[in-house]
């Protein structure tokens, strides 16, 4: 879409889970907002007000501030008061090692400097290690120089801020407005640049701190909870050694007034608490053995669900069980299966030539590519009629109707402890 010589308030740089509904929100407080993503594909479709990442009420928002003009699309930045990096930020394997890789937030700033003026703020929202707003001044220092524009700017006078997103896919236009939120600056004047940008929509409090400080607070949350879910889920695995009902177990430990033990599951997905961890670790391995096991434990537990499929195909009286698999996404009631390790469990039984594998997921409309002509994609109804082994994956709400008599006869692994609720 060509914009001209026009002049934006915000340039979102990345149309994805952060980009569309930051844009969005922007727009509908009556900012202008450009919306700039690599791919030609999502430009086309969020300029015509449709967007890609299942969210209903950003559809309807998304649709409503461009019919009004607030949100343009655009594969190049242009001038704008401020730029908001929100690009994907995911780990590259180096031998045994996971490190984070930055190739898309170094691009992304780099596009900003043919248009870069004075006084204009740079912002990165992409959950990234510590230190990296400090080396988008850098990247932009360089590219300007790279172009012939660092006479023409003051660099002094162009501030840079990170601003971790904190919002949960399903409900990431109320937690946009409720969360509260952390703004870090490498200057004070960037600090309150950055709160004053973010005041416009946010409802909750906006703290102010330095970008390094603001960058370690997203990855220490995530963080965090990793350790948890991973005592959670080891738990359940000695609670399979003794027989006991690790849900139980749990629900009577956490009558305890100091005691919160999370629920555990077939392992960690999604594009925050199964990366971000990393960013930690690869920085400074030998302080974190904590949180080294912690990511070692997480990783394995989807072997351990498939183990138990194994096992239970074995007392089975077919030659070849069928085995449903309900739910392939990283969480509940969402599309996404990014880092899934729900998919991944999924994709490792359909490679077996002893097992039939069904999937049941009712957030997508196709069986994924890495499934095809090695699984099926049924209704819920039609698996749990064919399945000797009903796995429970994911706990989507459509699963709450399962009755007992569906599953009788049915060997039934349940990594959310969601059927006996």
């Amino acid at each position: 879409m060509k914009t001209g010589s026009e002049e934006f308030d915000v340039c979102l740089l990345g149309l994805g889970y952060i980009g569309i509904p930051t844009a969005v929100i922007f727009a509908n407080c009556g900012k202008k907002v450009l919306g700039v993503d690599i791919s030609e594909e999502r430009v086309k479709l969020v300029g015509e007000g449709k967007s890609h990442i299942g969210e209903a009420d950003i559809d309807e928002m998304l649709s409503r501030v461009v019919r009004a003009g607030y949100l343009k699309t655009s594969t190049k930045p242009k001038s704008s008061r401020a730029y908001i990096v929100a690009v994907p930020t995911p780990f590259k394997k180096d031998h045994e090692k996971k490190l984070p890789d930055l190739n898309f937030v170094e691009a992304a700033t780099r596009s900003i400097a043919p248009c870069l003026q004075n006084g204009q703020i740079v912002i990165l929202e992409s959950t990234s290690p510590v230190g990296t707003t400090e080396k988008m001044r850098e990247w932009l220092l360089d590219e300007l120089k790279k172009i012939g524009r660092d006479t023409q700017i003051d660099y002094s006078r162009v501030m840079f801020a990170h601003a971790p997103e904190r919002i949960l896919p399903g409900q990431m236009l109320k937690e946009l407005i409720s969360n509260d939120r952390i703004v870090g600056g490498l200057t004070p004047e960037a600090s309150e640049k950055a709160k004053s940008l973010y005041s416009l929509f946010c409802k909750g409090q906006v703290f102010m701190t330095d970008a390094r400080t603001a960058e370690m607070t997203k990855l220490t949350e995530n963080a965090s909870r990793d350790v948890a879910i991973a005592f959670a889920n080891e738990l359940s695995i000695v609670c399979d050694k003794f027989g006991i009902d690790v849900w139980e177990l749990i629900k009577l430990a956490n009558r305890h007034p100091r005691v919160n033990i999370l629920s555990p599951g077939p392992g960690v997905g999604g594009h925050c608490i199964a990366v971000d961890p990393w960013f930690i670790i690869s920085a400074a391995e030998k302080e974190t053995p904590l949180m080294r096991a912690a990511r070692d434990v997480n990783d394995s537990k989807p072997f351990k669900v498939i183990e138990k499929v194994e096992q239970a195909a074995s007392e089975c009286k077919n030659e070849k069980p069928c085995v449903a698999c309900l739910g392939a996404t990283f969480k509940a009631n969402v599309n996404d299966m990014r880092e899934s390790p729900s998919l991944k469990i999924v994709e490792a039984l359909a490679k077996k030539p002893n097992l039939e594998v069904l999937l049941v997921e009712p957030h997508i409309e196709s069986l994924p590519k890495s499934l095809e002509g090695i699984a099926r994609k049924e209704s819920l109804e039609s698996a749990l009629k064919e399945a000797d082994i009903v796995l429970l994956l994911v706990d989507h709400r459509e699963f709450s109707c399962i009755t007992k008599d569906e599953l009788k006869d049915k060997i039934v692994i349940d990594t959310k402890g969601f059927l006996s609720k």
